[in-house]
């Protein structure tokens, strides 16, 4: 059974976040683009190898940097709401 508010007009007040989550959650992301972009150049060279081509690594780092720079993004943007 839960109380009723007893100012219901009030706006509730924004929830803080553990310190160490967000210290967690920002040293993330000092990793999140320089891996996508190693995994990224990775499948590419990879699938260069194998379909005997020299151009398909450079798709996978442009797109790897590209998810990673999408990744950090969206992580600035869920905290700073």
């Amino acid at each position: 059974m839960t109380l009723p508010d007893p100012q219901p007009g009030r706006p509730t007040p924004p929830r803080k976040e553990n310190t160490w989550v967000m210290v967690g959650r920002y040293s993330q992301l000092a990793l999140v683009l320089p891996s996508a972009t190693f995994v990224g150049w990775l499948l590419g060279h990879l699938l260069d190898r194998w379909l005997h081509t020299s151009w398909i690594s450079i798709i996978g780092l442009l797109l790897g940097s590209a998810a990673g720079l999408i990744e950090v993004i969206r992580t600035v943007q869920r905290d700073t709401k």
